[in-house]
């Protein structure tokens, strides 16, 4: 993989505050790695001790319910950073990161990062706001589950996969979700999942072919998300 410095993808995180010197500094202590689709970059509870950053691939952050369900909190791609919250508080991570497709991300030891605090305000603010971000999302969707619709919920969250990941070649959604996955982003049973996409496909929103899903009326699914 490219060293930090010449590496594009630091451009969209905070790590875009740090100087030529600090990159160089940060590229010889970070370790590539290659991440399957469905395997473990981290678990709840673990102890990560430093920040992974994402150069290519999506993966899922999951929370483990009461009820033993992995329950989905987000969908993270090329350009974000893992671990921060935990990195800062001290504390185990609280979710669990799982690749959706295969990754390439590149782990910085805490030891490292943390010195930037004190030397780079900017790297400090940037990792800040971007917490804060993590924050805003976490309440927009708690209003979203407690106000709208699953049916609402459901339009918005294909929109969303849409305007955030892109299409394939054959125009259906880049990030396949099994059912399971797609349900437990809305909060709902797999079978409502089903059904709904099954009343979409009849209303000519979406088409369906085993994982993959086509947007055709997206003006349509606007209005049904508002």
């Amino acid at each position: 993989m490219s060293k930090c410095e010449q590496c594009i993808v630091r451009e969209f995180s905070s790590l875009k505050a740090l100087t030529k010197d600090e990159l160089i500094k940060l590229s010889d202590c970070k370790t590539s790695h290659i991440i399957k689709k469905g395997e473990v970059i981290f678990e709840e509870g673990e102890n990560v001790n430093g920040i992974y950053c994402i150069k290519d691939g999506v993966c899922k952050l999951t929370k483990l319910s009461a009820n033993g369900k992995d329950h989905i909190v987000k969908l993270v791609t090329k350009g974000e950073l893992l671990g921060q919250r935990s990195m800062i508080s001290d504390e185990p991570v609280n979710l669990s990161a799982v690749a959706l497709e295969d990754m390439q991300v590149c782990f910085i030891p805490k030891s490292e990062v943390m010195g930037y605090f004190d030397k780079n305000n900017q790297f400090s603010m940037n990792v800040m706001k971007s917490i804060c971000g993590d924050l805003k999302e976490a309440d927009d969707h708690m209003v979203n589950l407690a106000q709208k619709t699953v049916k609402e919920r459901l339009a918005e969250t294909l929109l969303y996969l849409n305007d955030t990941f892109g299409k394939n070649e054959d125009s259906s959604l880049k990030v396949q979700l099994s059912r399971d996955e797609l349900a437990s982003i809305i909060g709902t049973a797999t079978e409502s999942c089903i059904r709904l996409l099954s009343d979409f496909k009849k209303l000519g929103l979406i088409e369906l072919t085993g994982k993959k899903i086509v947007l055709k009326d997206i003006n349509a699914l606007k209005k049904l998300a508002e």
